[in-house]
């Protein structure tokens, strides 16, 4: 996974670059994070995967998929991307991007994973502490996982605050075994 981020790295920065000189930063994550969708379909990974396909005509299929509302900057970015043959990366891209993004906005980009449905309230809670605890903003997404039997996981870029019950008992048993 390493490989992949320093790969996608100078692609993030450089469309971070442009969506600044166009202060256009939402714009340019809505549209690389719709590349990133496209190329995650599994008929154009197959495409983009076959060596017997040219990467002009996958890059064209992608900006045709994308719309008008991919622009002629964010067609341009397609055609370099595919050119270098890092298309299969707008994902990790994506996710670099915005990371830089909310990294100049001053917000922190967490993910609470929890093992059954939150109450509106308890994610408020949550991310009031997580506000308090990191001084940013916190834009959250929230996912439900039924294998965490109960309590949640936060991730917070590389940080993951572990309170379920599996990691618990997952903690437990390890110690056990030392």
């Amino acid at each position: 996974m390493s490989e992949l981020s320093t790969l996608a790295r100078p692609y993030a920065e450089a469309a971070f670059r442009i969506a600044q000189a166009e202060s256009d930063l939402a714009g340019w994550s809505s549209r690389i994070a719709t590349l990133a969708a496209i190329v995650s379909d599994a008929q154009v990974a197959r495409l983009n995967a076959d060596p017997a396909v040219d990467a002009d005509r996958v890059a064209a299929l992608v900006i045709d998929v994308a719309g008008a509302g991919l622009g002629e900057r964010g067609a341009s970015f397609v055609k370099v991307v595919a050119e270098n043959g890092r298309l299969a990366l707008l994902p990790v891209i994506s996710e670099q991007f915005d990371t830089l993004k909310a990294s100049a906005e001053g917000t922190l980009e967490a993910t609470i994973t929890s093992a059954q449905e939150m109450a509106q309230a308890q994610v408020d809670e949550l991310v009031a502490g997580l506000r308090a605890k990191f001084n940013r903003a916190v834009n959250v997404q929230v996912a439900i996982d039924p294998e965490l039997i109960g309590g949640a996981v936060i991730t917070i870029g590389d940080q993951v605050i572990d309170g379920s019950v599996k990691g618990r008992l997952q903690r437990m048993s390890f110690a056990l075994q030392g």
